[in-house]
């Protein structure tokens, strides 16, 4: 087989990541540079580095009219198309929401593409963005075939009872039900623990993928089975600017009693609740654990408080627990928080390493520990990759 490679996008709204993988004759992907758009709409800059981690380009774009998505797309596929001589074969994108629709990736057409456009509001923070990539893709890579690889996919299995919404029969029959997100970063540990933790992989996992999104998920035998996120990526656990679990009759209240709009609420609970609507500091964890403030403080506590609750509700899913692994950017940096949740889920068993922890693992528990703990980088962009050369019909590792 010759040698292909493949463009992997994540955008939001205002950053955009990617990455480009050469696939290799015996199957395997390789990064040959990954980089990210940030600060769209505002200061937009790039930066990229090869596969060996070193930088190759890292500038302002602010001459560039980096106002959306779209723009910074172009500003990718600009800059490798004059990095590398041959052309992509094919673009892969994480799509958050798929719905009951898409249990698996598919290559996208029109039709599909048009069906994505309704659950937009059920990820507004993700959904629209991950079309404006698409689209930007067509006008910038023409021709090139594009695949989209959907967070809700790796939750599909659930059993129905773990889907249940409990409103009324119909409305579960239109979709109201647990989708769970976060699904490429969980697949991609499962895919990676007979290697890192293989005394775990096949036993009762609890995956923590904390970051400025954060959610738990429980996996037996390396399968998902129960997410502490739900319909919406607003539900379980504190996050940056999202609240996780919130009591319905709070939101009824918002509408009924301070007359507050569907918009204001929709803003309210996407970008102003949160580790930032408690703290009024930051959304950011770093500055919260630098910060002297008494709110930081309190929300740094609720965010270890109600992800040490989530381990125990998973576990009692699992019926029994034999790994936690932690990941993405909070849990794969922040000792402190790793420090805090594995001292509030003693009970269930794990016992910290203190040295192995700040160190960063992978393994952060002791010998002993009745249940161990790991940390394990996610990575994303390789399970979109792997994705989409599978749905191409091209081989990958």
């Amino acid at each position: 087989m010759s040698e292909v490679s493949v463009v992997t996008v994540n955008a939001g709204s205002s950053s955009l990541k990617f990455c480009r993988y050469r696939l290799a004759g015996d199957g395997t992907l390789h990064a040959e540079a990954r980089g990210a758009v940030e600060g769209i709409g505002s200061a937009p800059r790039i930066a990229i580095t090869n596969g060996q981690d070193e930088s190759l380009v890292k500038r302002d774009l602010s001459a560039a009219e980096v106002r959306d998505p779209s723009d910074a797309v172009r500003e990718v596929a600009r800059w490798l198309q004059s990095h590398f001589q041959d052309r992509a074969a094919a673009v892969g994108h994480r799509f958050v929401h798929g719905g009951a629709d898409y249990a698996a990736p598919v290559a996208l057409d029109a039709a599909t593409l048009e069906r994505l456009r309704a659950f937009i509001p059920l990820a507004p923070l993700h959904q629209p963005f991950n079309i404006a990539a698409v689209e930007a893709a067509r006008e910038y890579l023409p021709g090139v075939p594009q695949v989209a690889c959907f967070d809700t996919a790796f939750h599909n299995g659930h059993a129905e009872v773990a889907r249940l919404i409990p409103l009324p029969w119909k409305i579960y029959e239109s979709g109201v039900r647990r989708y769970g997100f976060h699904g490429l970063s969980y697949e991609y540990i499962a895919s990676v623990l007979p290697q890192v933790a293989p005394e775990i992989a096949r036993g009762r996992v609890i995956v923590a993928h904390l970051g400025s999104g954060a959610s738990l998920c429980a996996l037996r035998e390396g399968r998902s089975v129960d997410s502490t996120l739900g319909f919406t990526a607003l539900d379980g656990v504190c996050m940056g600017t999202r609240p996780g679990a919130v009591d319905p009759g709070a939101i009824l209240y918002l509408f009924q009693e301070l007359g507050l709009s569907a918009k204001d609420v929709e803003g309210m609970l996407y970008k102003q609740s949160g580790l930032l609507g408690i703290s009024g500091v930051s959304n950011d964890m770093r500055a919260l654990l630098a910060s002297d403030a008494p709110r930081a403080r309190l929300a740094i506590e609720f965010f270890v408080y109600r992800i040490a609750k989530e381990i125990g509700a998973l576990a009692a899913a699992l019926e029994g627990l034999d790994g936690v692994v932690f990941t993405a950017g909070i849990g794969e940096r922040s000792a402190e928080i790793r420090k805090r949740i594995c001292e509030s889920s003693a009970w269930l068993g794990v016992t910290l390493d203190g040295a192995a922890n700040e160190k960063g693992g992978p393994r952060i528990s002791t010998p002993g520990s009745k249940v161990s703990a790991w940390t394990i980088p996610t990575d994303e962009e390789l399970m979109i990759a792997r994705h989409t050369c599978s749905v191409l019909g091209l081989a990958a590792d």
